[in-house]
């Protein structure tokens, strides 16, 4: 008899170089403990992240900037994405790179603008009156055509809808048969049609009809409760950007002309000043009236030394515009050239901009911190690493950098199968580390060998 065990279909999580990182680790009052959410030490750094966090949650940080400074490796992007973990998925958040800006396609200042607006959320609370539930029949009633000839067109469609509470039978106009075919409804399936602009969504089909299968194409849902005939309050997130490119694109027209004006057009629209200025009465508007709330997320620029003079004077002017969201730079530097130019700056940002900015500073780890950090990470990776393993590559990172002991735990892990262990021992480890260099030796290596290298 052949047993055989069936695989899970879910898919693996790609383990990437901040999954260990779920939060910034503070008790209640703010302190930082030393090892929790996947950060170790840092606590400095930590705490005021968390007044920052603390500060985004209750609306009164819009407009200003965070630089988060540090050597290389010591944890300025994992800050950053703790705390867009404590933020909650609700609040925008937009990483980008500085030298995303320098695209051939749109100005640097169209890309700068495109990520703040993409970091500022909206939203918008609307209260319909909508028929939902299960459709238990669906038939559309026909006529002759009005037109005269064999055709035949659709009257009205009845429609039945069923929910925990009771059923309704629907006579709907032919427009609406229309969207319900569009939206291939069928018997069994959870709708609801919105009473005022006759709008039809398919919700999913009903768990009364689904089966024992892992893998299926459809999405099963529960029944609706309540009456058919209801008002919903329906909550929509949206960010600024979404509305500026809905109303940047034209709308063109059904003749040959415009599809080819399509088919030729650039791959990137640009967006106007003047378009921005719209949408940004309109959505005041909104704000005005109490339909919207506006959510002010985060844009996190990270290696901000990248930007240039031009960048940095219309960051001081975005940065004082009424609908701003909170902006953390990140940066390795020490004093150095701005962009372009033969002005030495700290961090290679200019004064001014300096100036309007808080500064959060991380600060190199320790041995024990390598260790912890490095523990971490071979349980994320589910890799059984035994003490003195991990005290060796502590002094690795000491020698080389804490990013090149993590990355030889992968290779060892391998190494160590290959010698038939399921841990990693310090003689996996030796074996790697004499087979990859760091930065630091193979520097060492080009100054001994410099005649053999062309300079």
């Amino acid at each position: 008899m052949k047993i055989e065990e069936v695989q899970s279909t879910t898919k693996k999580q790609r383990i990437a170089t901040h999954t260990h990182i779920k939060g910034i680790g503070l008790d209640p009052n703010g302190k930082s403990f030393d090892l929790a959410a996947g950060f170790v030490g840092q606590n400095g750094a930590r705490e005021a992240s968390g007044l920052i966090t603390d500060m985004i949650k209750g609306g009164k940080m819009a407009g200003r900037a965070i630089l988060i400074a540090g050597p290389p490796g010591t944890g300025k992007t994992a800050l950053a994405i703790a705390i867009t973990h404590e933020l909650g998925t609700k609040v925008p958040f937009c990483p980008m790179v500085g030298s995303e800006v320098y695209s051939s396609e749109v100005k640097k200042t169209e890309v700068l603008m495109e990520n703040f607006r993409r970091s500022i959320g909206l939203r918008i609370k609307e209260t319909k009156e909508v028929y939902e539930g299960e459709v238990t029949e669906l038939s559309p009633e026909e006529t002759d055509s009005v037109t005269g000839g064999y055709g035949k067109s659709i009257n009205h469609v009845i429609i039945g809808l069923k929910t925990v509470k009771g059923t309704k039978q629907l006579k709907l106009d032919p427009t609406i048969y229309d969207a319900l075919l569009k939206e291939k409804v069928a018997v069994g399936d959870v709708i609801y049609i919105e009473a005022n602009s006759g709008a039809v969504k398919r919700v999913g089909r009903s768990d009364a009809f689904a089966t024992e299968f892992d893998l299926e194409a459809e999405e099963y849902v529960p029944l609706p409760k309540g009456e058919v005939h209801k008002k919903k309050e329906i909550v929509q997130d949206v960010t600024l950007h979404d509305l500026d490119a809905a109303n940047a694109r034209p709308q063109g027209g059904q003749d040959i002309l415009s599809l080819m004006g399509q088919m030729m057009k650039p791959k990137k629209t640009e967006i106007t000043d003047k378009l921005r200025q719209e949408i940004n009465k309109v959505v005041n508007q909104y704000i005005d009236e109490g339909v919207a709330e506006l959510v002010p997320g985060v844009l996190f620029i990270d290696e901000v030394h990248m930007l240039d003079m031009e960048c940095f004077s219309y960051l001081n002017r975005a940065l004082e515009s009424s609908l701003s969201p909170i902006v953390i730079f990140a940066t390795n530097r020490g004093i150095c050239n701005i962009r372009g130019t033969d002005i030495s700056s700290p961090h290679g940002i200019p004064v001014d901009l300096l100036d309007r900015l808080i500064i959060i500073r991380t600060e190199t780890y320790g041995p024990a911190e390598m260790i912890q950090i490095l523990a971490i990470r071979a349980q994320v990776e589910e890799l059984t690493v035994d003490e003195e393993s991990l005290a060796y590559l502590g002094e690795i990172g000491q020698q080389a950098s804490l990013r090149h002991a993590v990355q030889l735990l992968s290779p060892a892990s391998i190494v160590a199968k290959m010698n038939g262990r399921e841990s990693i021992c310090k003689a996996d480890l030796e074996e790697v580390s004499s087979l990859y260099l760091d930065a630091k030796s193979s520097a060492r290596v080009l100054q001994e060998q410099q005649e053999r290298y062309m300079s």
